[in-house]
């Protein structure tokens, strides 16, 4: 059974948001929203809930977005913009006022069209593996998956005029988005769990209609970069450095992050010109979804990231724009300087 529990709220004539808080609410620690990857769920951020010193410091509250986990509405037509809304108003209803928001691959756009959309209450922002273009030529030619192409197998797979009671993501899609998310080399107990609950959350003919609009949505999502000046809180971007050395210690064997690239994330970080801190921290040897393959490194550069952000909150815009590049074993290591002022 899932782990979630859920929230209604207005948007869209009615939304069952599904989120899960390993801890009750402590209104004395700040907040940590985590948003999940693409056909992923709130479980993505298992190893973050079983960290005792994040979850000293602050407060955790996954929200599955629309067409995930256990989110549910009546509307089969949604975008980003509306899980964002979606996120602000279950942030209402949980009588939380302010919050900072992770999220992972598509999870990192929702995070800034959060903080867009409601920037008194979003205290800073962490991108993990993200993109903040459209599937653009732009991001292809700097190295970032065809996405386009990626999309359009299971949206043709997934569209039908009949209705499909019988049906669940094969073991074929399910693979593909756990090699190309977990990594290749992962545990054989993770690959299964993450099948089981990927045709677990969409089996039936209702799954079927989410993951196709979650689908859509990925292949053709608005880019965000003329609203980034908008951007005004700190942001703390995570990605995976290509072509590690390789490490024994990691078990997920993922080379390089297969869907968005270093070069584009260096070229993104520089457009977030009116926040008051804008930092790029590159993880060697990493998966795509960073959190579940490097945990050690994201919790100590988020515990880091929410205490300070918390006092800076007055400091003046256009900071520092930098990239550092942290070791395998999650310390901050060679490599660590400033890379451009704005």
């Amino acid at each position: 059974m899932p782990n979630t529990k859920t929230v209604h709220v207005p948007h869209l004539g009615g939304i069952d948001a599904a989120y899960q808080m390993p801890y009750p609410y402590d209104a004395s620690k700040p907040t940590l929203i985590l948003v999940n990857s693409f056909t992923t769920s709130s479980e993505l951020y298992q190893k973050q809930y079983a960290n005792k010193e994040l979850t000293d410091k602050m407060n955790l509250l996954a929200i599955e977005l629309l067409g995930h986990g256990q989110t549910r509405t009546k509307s089969e037509n949604f975008t980003y913009w509306d899980t964002a809304i979606m996120n602000i108003q279950v942030m209402d209803a949980l009588g939380i006022k302010k919050a900072f928001v992770l999220g992972t691959s598509q999870g990192g756009w929702i995070t800034v069209r959060m903080a867009l959309l409601a920037p008194e209450k979003i205290q800073g922002i962490i991108p993990l593996g993200t993109s903040l273009d459209y599937e653009s030529e732009r991001t292809r030619k700097l190295g970032c998956w065809d996405g386009v192409a990626a999309c359009t197998g299971p949206i043709d797979k997934w569209t039908s005029k009949t209705p499909t009671p019988d049906f669940k993501p094969d073991l074929e899609y399910c693979d593909f988005l756990i090699d190309i998310g977990f990594g290749k080399g992962c545990t054989q107990e993770m690959r299964e769990f993450w099948r089981k609950t990927i045709q677990a959350n969409y089996q039936g003919d209702d799954g079927r209609r989410r993951a196709r609009m979650a689908a859509i949505n990925l292949r053709e999502r608005d880019g965000l970069h003329g609203r980034l000046f908008d951007v005004k809180c700190p942001v703390m971007w995570l990605h995976v450095r290509p072509f590690p050395h390789p490490s024994p210690s990691f078990s997920f064997m993922c080379i390089y992050d297969l869907v968005y690239s270093v070069a584009n994330a260096k070229e993104e970080i520089k457009l977030l010109t009116n926040s008051p801190s804008a930092e790029l921290i590159v993880v060697p040897g990493g998966a795509h979804f960073l959190s579940a393959s490097h945990p050690k490194e994201v919790d100590s550069a988020l515990i880091a990231f929410v205490g300070n952000a918390t006092v800076m909150h007055a400091a003046a815009p256009a900071a520092a724009v930098k990239t550092h590049v942290i070791g395998a074993a999650g310390a901050n290591a060679a490599s660590d300087h400033d890379m451009l002022r704005f």
